[in-house]
């Protein structure tokens, strides 16, 4: 696995890269600049980009705008997102051009190693990673859930930090017949109607992320999912 990482944050990415070598992964380029992450990406093509939300010049968005741009670049670049607090904005941003390849993790999660690489694996192998505080924060917030049982808030909430049915059944300790029952009801429920352009798992996260207010800065945050079954 050929990774990238953009971070300004010259402790934290240099922790990053002995962390990912120590792993036997190949780190073949830092960046502490947006442009300097475009650049290692064109050059060194890697498999995965590890990327930190706010980078200079204005520290707001640049580093979403570079993952966007280097997914355009290379469509089959998976992207990690590593941010010190909630951005649903960004992540909607992000997200918009489909989940795959993709994760979304709070700076505070790559601390707990098994998680942060747990997600940095699923996001190479093609899936979608995002951090359970992130989907707590958000879920918590959307009125529109107001309509779903308290298990299919379970089941969307996993569905939305990706995993899939099998995982969900195992995890909440119920059949795969159950979860897909629950997931028509989501559908059903959110007006998700299947068409053969959307993806129903992706617009039911995306329909939250546009939707949910941002969180007031002295808002509480909500306690880890510290579940290894949920990452």
């Amino acid at each position: 696995m050929r990774i990238v990482i953009a971070e300004d944050d010259p402790l934290l990415r240099e922790g990053l890269a002995l962390l990912l070598r120590a792993e036997s992964l190949d780190v073949v380029a830092t960046a502490d600049h947006p442009a300097d992450f475009l650049t290692a990406v064109d050059l060194h093509a890697p498999d995965v980009a590890i990327v930190d939300v706010r980078m200079p010049p204005t520290h707001t968005d640049e580093g979403i705008v570079a993952a966007v741009e280097a997914r355009r670049r290379r469509p089959d670049l998976a992207v990690l997102v590593l941010s010190a607090h909630v951005e649903q904005a960004f992540a909607t941003e992000l997200l918009s051009g489909g989940a795959a390849r993709l994760g979304y993790l709070l700076k505070e999660r790559v601390g707990r190693v098994a998680h942060f690489l747990d997600a940095l694996h699923r996001v190479a192998g093609g899936g979608t990673a995002i951090d359970p505080d992130v989907v707590a924060q958000l879920l918590r917030r959307d009125t529109a859930l107001e309509r779903l049982s308290p298990r299919e808030l379970d089941v969307l909430s996993l569905m939305a930090e990706g995993l899939g049915n099998t995982a969900i059944a195992e995890n909440l300790s119920v059949t795969e017949g159950a979860v897909h029952k629950h997931i028509r009801n989501i559908f059903a429920k959110l007006d998700l109607a299947p068409t053969d352009r959307a993806d129903r798992r992706v617009a039911a996260v995306l329909r939250y992320l546009e939707n949910t207010p941002a969180p007031r800065p002295d808002a509480a945050s909500p306690p880890f999912l510290d579940s290894p079954a949920r990452y």
